[in-house]
């Protein structure tokens, strides 16, 4: 029988206040629009992206390239929905943008594309290679004496990637303590339970074996986010692991912890019933 953490229990009881079903019927429109898009892995990152972009990062989207800012990569590229939804209402392109998601002429695509849309600082989709970007981008700070932070958000499906860990020990041996890893551990990726595909757990213990501080929060949970994300590094001269307990499809109940909503090519009219149950009309 699969043990559920306190965290994780938490995650499937929380409840969303008004600017996250709002960020929710945002994504959902999307896919409205677009006729398909990664519903499930956009809706558990909701959270984690809106802590970084309303109280964490230092940006300003006027200034998209401003040398200075915190980079924030979505190494799970196909959480993007989550992001662009984040990036617009923050005001780094129109949100009427949105509505053209993965359209010929749009500059949405279904995974983020560098240079093509601004606030997304690496392209991503080809999953486990975000950190070590992070990695490069977290060095290269030290070397020329910035103080901007890298934040670089993961998939739980994508820690199977053994390149993950390569960046992982490539971050401990430097101390990298400008870096943070933030892990969407929602335990289902689309070929079924993490538990089912390849176990991960320790979780915890391992990200602390490769030489990371290690958090754990209920990532759904606003308020507890905050605390973490304004306190790191959470230990000085080492990089920072934070495991969001998540729940795939948060707020969505058909969707939730459903692989069928991994990835949504269509959505039927009963479909579209449930979620303007769900988060309202979108």
């Amino acid at each position: 029988m699969i043990q559920i953490s306190p965290h994780a229990e938490a995650a499937l009881t929380c409840t969303l206040d008004e600017r996250s079903l709002y960020l929710r019927r945002l994504v959902l429109g999307s896919v409205r629009s677009a006729g398909r898009g990664h519903v499930g892995p956009a809706l558990s990152l909701i959270e984690m992206v809106r802590v970084l972009y309303d109280d964490v990062l230092r940006i300003d989207p006027k200034n998209p390239r401003d040398p200075d800012r915190d980079r924030a990569i979505l190494s799970k590229g196909h959480g993007c929905l989550a992001l662009y939804a984040l990036l617009a209402d923050r005001g780094f392109f129109p949100l009427s943008e949105l509505d053209g998601f993965c359209g010929p002429d749009s500059i949405l695509g279904g995974h983020p594309e560098y240079g093509m849309v601004p606030g997304v600082e690496a392209s991503t989709g080809a999953l486990g290679h975000g950190l070590s970007i992070g990695v490069g981008l977290a060095l290269a700070a030290r070397m020329r004496e910035r103080s901007y932070r890298t934040f670089v958000l993961l998939g739980d499906g994508e820690i199977n990637e053994g390149s993950v860990w390569e960046a992982a020990m490539g971050a401990a041996k430097h101390g990298l303590d400008n870096l943070v890893a933030l892990i969407d551990y929602n335990k289902l990726q689309s070929y079924g339970p993490t538990d089912y595909v390849l176990p991960l757990e320790p979780l915890a213990d391992k990200w602390r074996s490769f030489g990371f501080a290690v958090q754990e929060v209920n990532g759904h949970d606003v308020g507890a986010l905050r605390t973490v994300l304004k306190q790191v590094p959470a230990v000085a001269g080492k990089p920072t692991a934070v495991i969001c307990h998540t729940v795939k499809g948060k707020g969505l109940p058909a969707a939730e912890s459903n692989a069928d909503w991994h990835h949504k090519n269509k959505l039927t009219d009963s479909e579209l019933d449930a979620i303007r149950v769900a988060v309202g009309d979108f």
